[in-house]
């Protein structure tokens, strides 16, 4: 794609990079076939090739509209567009710079903007959080029937983890959200590797990966709740005491694997950024590094196992964002659970981050299509990557939604 870019953004470190990602795109289309939101809206605006053309024209310097805007915010950012993508397009790179600018350019409603501030500031503080959630909790029952829907249940209690006793450690992320939404997921992670011989270690400085605020278009603040969580695990990394850093939701973890990139430009975190990167990995990564060891216990104790039908849901930053596909659904079977078939397992659940807030009528109709896809092989449970999924696929259906490493610690037990 031939690209012209405007004065106030070509010299620039996000001018050079977008431009080079424009220039790989050669306007082919196969990216229509797999993008959600043109598939339920039919608007070339809403699929990755009309908002590629639309980002052009503003980085090149034309008037930057509400419509523009509409349509960068609609679109999920689950980067299924780049799996399909024969040029190697790094769509969510550009949409992320284009963002950023929309952003400064276009002023939003005062109830928008209302709206945004506040996801920024409640999701990523774990106590803002965990506070207003116990309030919903307590007033639940005086809820009408659609809030109430919307406020997560009292999830079950994290359990026991085990002391730090192995010559092998690693880090994990602890999160914002679903440490008060689902504590026993990084306690079940804790469990299973405990009992391959590696440690589970929490920095206690850190947080919220900072992909929530990234993605709200607030990206100097992403940005500082990255160099936060680097300055807490640097100690261990710098002292060799973590081998790892690991991540049980798919949805930081593609933003942590991104650190390096997205604070290539800054002197001081850099290189430690790279680092940390180098170092991040999802849950299934370690875990499938260690698959041989999981079947020889498994095979220990086959004859308590009992096979249930399960239905996994991938979600886009597993299987797109970090490109991970088939790894979690070999070590669910390799436990001793039968898989269902899925149509459509490239489509987005709906939930993306805070998408399902933001754009809630698009979030339901994925919603809705994904827990019929889910659901069409009659599984006895539904297992996902990622707290955000969790929920949401949980808020549209009447099956139990768990992450997949709580079943597969169920097994190991």
């Amino acid at each position: 794609m031939q690209t012209k870019l405007a004065d106030f953004i070509k010299n620039s470190p996000e001018g050079k990079e977008a431009d080079a990602i424009l220039r790989s795109c050669v306007h082919c289309g196969f990216c229509l076939a797999t993008c959600p939101t043109y598939q339920i809206l039919g608007d070339e605006l809403d699929s990755p090739r009309g908002r590629i053309y639309l980002m052009k024209q503003m980085l090149e310097g034309q008037p930057v509209t509400r419509k523009t805007q509409l349509h960068l915010d609609r679109c999920l950012t689950c980067r299924a567009c780049e799996t399909t993508c024969p040029s190697g397009v790094r769509y969510g790179a550009l949409v992320d710079i284009s963002r950023g600018i929309v952003e400064k350019q276009v002023k939003r409603t005062l109830k928008a903007e209302v709206l945004r501030y506040s996801l920024r500031k409640i999701l990523p503080n774990k106590f803002i959080f965990n506070g207003l959630l116990k309030i919903g909790r307590m007033g639940r029952w005086l809820a009408p029937g659609s809030l109430k829907k919307a406020i997560p249940a009292q999830p079950e209690s994290a359990g026991e983890w085990p002391l730090a006793c192995h010559a092998r450690a690693m880090l994990v992320l602890d999160g914002c959200v679903q440490p008060t939404l689902a504590p026993n997921i990084n306690a079940a992670t804790a469990r299973v590797l405990d009992k391959l011989g590696i440690s589970l270690i929490k920095a206690e400085k850190a947080g919220c990966c900072g992909a929530v605020t990234f993605h709200l278009n607030a990206q100097q603040e992403g940005l500082d709740y990255m160099r936060r969580n680097i300055d807490a695990w640097w100690p261990f990394i710098e002292q060799h005491k973590a081998e790892a850093i690991v991540v049980t939701a798919s949805g930081c973890g593609v933003t942590v694997k991104d650190y390096g990139h997205l604070l290539q430009h800054d002197e001081k975190y850099a290189g430690k950024a790279a680092r940390i990167s180098a170092l991040a990995k999802d849950v299934s990564e370690i875990l499938y590094a260690e698959l041989a060891d999981i079947q020889q216990r498994v095979d220990r104790q086959n004859t308590r196992i009992e096979r249930r039908k399960l239905s996994f849901h991938s979600p886009c930053t597993l299987q797109h964002g970090m490109q991970i596909r088939g790894v979690v659904e070999k070590i669910l079977t390799t436990v001793g659970f039968d898989l269902t078939h899925v149509p459509n397992t490239h489509l987005c659940c709906g939930s993306a981050g805070t998408y399902s807030i933001l754009q809630p009528q698009l979030s339901q109709q994925l919603l809705k299509n994904k827990i019929t896809a889910l659901e069409s092989g009659q599984p006895d449970q539904i297992a996902t990557a990622n707290i955000g999924c969790l929920m949401h696929l949980q808020s549209g259906t009447l099956l139990s939604v768990k992450h997949w490493v709580e079943l597969v610690d169920e097994r190991l037990s």
